[in-house]
């Protein structure tokens, strides 16, 4: 990890107002901010490791904790709320036994609720990774989580 991280600070000249690109850039290249790391960035850019840790948890975008292979989120817009996206993250957190906001133990899937996806026209709507899934119902839902996951009979990929 430490030279993962010196790679990305050699993009930065240490100044506090870098403290959001380098977190963006760590969470990209960890999927998330581990606790070493927020350290490091600390003293990289000179700062209290509270004014680190205050602004990764202020931010939406950051994760603390890392996420599943397979990242769920579930659109709780108007328009797919009233579609029954509230049925869809029930029957998503029965199949897969975790609650809103968890990763199922054997780090396979992550699920969370977001605002809006903007594809309020096929609503309800879930994004796995970086697909798109519309017009949802419970009933395909065991079709598509089997597709990208061997957990549930599928040929994830590696």
């Amino acid at each position: 990890m430490k030279e993962r991280l010196q790679e990305i600070f050699s993009h930065y000249k240490g100044k506090e107002n870098e403290l959001i690109p380098i977190l963006q850039e760590v969470q990209s290249e960890f999927g998330y901010i581990p606790e070493e790391a927020m350290k490091d960035i600390a003293q990289f850019l000179h700062i209290p490791r509270g004014r680190v840790y205050s602004v990764a948890t202020f931010y939406a975008q950051f994760r603390l904790k890392p996420i599943g292979r397979n990242h769920i989120m579930v659109c709780r817009g108007t328009a797919c709320h009233v579609r029954g996206a509230t049925k869809i993250l029930e029957e998503l957190e029965k199949i897969l036994n975790i609650k809103e906001g968890e990763t199922t133990p054997d780090m396979e899937f992550s699920l969370e609720t977001v605002a809006c996806i903007g594809a309020c026209g096929v609503g309800p709507n879930i994004v796995i990774n970086k697909n798109t899934f519309g017009r949802m119902n419970t009933r395909i839902l065991p079709d598509i989580l089997s597709s990208c996951s061997k957990s549930f009979g599928g040929k994830a990929d590696d």
